[in-house]
């Protein structure tokens, strides 16, 4: 609860303090809490850094800035703001907003909503889809990380009890998103894609299949994905699918960090996005048809 208020107040090292802080509560929950000093302190340690720059407590810095605004809008959400009807128009508003908005006009987006009547859920449906059609856009470390993000503060606004920060975690995930858009941007043109338009192709395809085409084709995968699950296919053959193309295929932290994230995060997805989302995640997921790790020939050896 204490760490949670301050592990998204700002946009440096992409999302990490926050990945950090939702992974060490998980990790801590698992192994135990007497190991909690030495994690502790490290992430502490993390979510104070900002190398290279002024101290921000003085300063009007930019990684700064959507958390200053949204300390402010959270002061105008009502008391019944976890309430609701859930609205799949405003999700797709939402979603529709944030292909190209600011961090500010996010936020306060979010904040209209939520005066409106709108459903929590409905707002984080629209946020995981963000997140993935930014994968759709261009995939790479900078839009994985707007997944794992998504997921991190997820997780965060799920476990903390105080209801101001958790809103505030809502508005800074709304904030973040456009600023990985921007960052995305930075390293190259982003697709015009919207993960609202997937359509499913004619025909039927395994799941064998559509891991397949990922090696050749990501856009033709996702839409194969789609395809998939729009006629009923069992998500669950998706995903024990791709956990093993990851332990199999998996040559860097963040096939397991972007995969474990958005296998999860399907599920919590209303089912009007839930299809649409994990489709999204094909532009990023390992393909069939990549090298298998040598590791696997040594485990299968020794295991013989």
């Amino acid at each position: 609860d204490l760490l949670a208020e301050y592990a998204a107040r700002d946009f440096r090292s992409i999302g990490h303090k926050v990945i950090y802080l939702s992974n060490a509560f998980r990790t801590l929950q698992t192994i135990g809490w007497e190991y909690a000093e030495p994690v502790m302190r490290s992430l502490v340690y993390a979510m104070l850094n900002h190398t290279g720059e002024p101290n921000p407590s003085s300063s009007d810095l930019k990684p700064d800035q959507p958390g200053r605004v949204n300390r402010e809008l959270v002061n105008g959400l009502p008391n019944h703001w976890r309430g609701g009807t859930v609205d799949d128009g405003a999700t797709r508003d939402l979603v529709r907003l944030l292909h190209e908005c600011s961090p500010a006009q996010a936020s306060e987006q979010v904040v209209a909503l939520i005066q409106r009547g709108v459903a929590i859920q409905s707002i984080w449906d629209a946020l995981f889809a963000a997140a993935g059609e930014l994968m759709m856009r261009r995939r790479g470390i900078v839009s994985l990380h707007a997944v794992t993000t998504t997921n991190a503060i997820h997780h965060a606004f799920r476990t903390t009890s105080h209801d101001k920060t958790r809103q505030y975690l809502l508005l800074q995930n709304a904030s973040f998103l456009p600023l990985f858009r921007e960052a995305a941007r930075d390293r190259g043109q982003l697709a015009d894609r919207h993960i609202d338009q997937l359509q499913a192709d004619d025909g039927n395809v395994t799941v064998s299949e559509i891991f397949q085409t990922m090696g050749k084709d990501r856009g033709t995968a996702s839409r194969q994905m789609y395809q998939f699950l729009a006629k009923g296919g069992d998500p669950q053959l998706v995903v024990d699918h791709a956990r093993r193309l990851v332990f199999l295929k998996g040559n860097d932290s963040h096939d397991y960090k972007f995969s474990s994230a958005a296998l999860e995060d399907y599920r919590v997805l209303s089912p009007a996005w839930r299809n649409r989302f994990l489709a999204a995640s094909a532009y990023q997921l390992r393909s069939q048809t990549e090298s298998t790790r040598p590791l696997v020939a040594r485990i299968r050896s020794a295991i013989a």
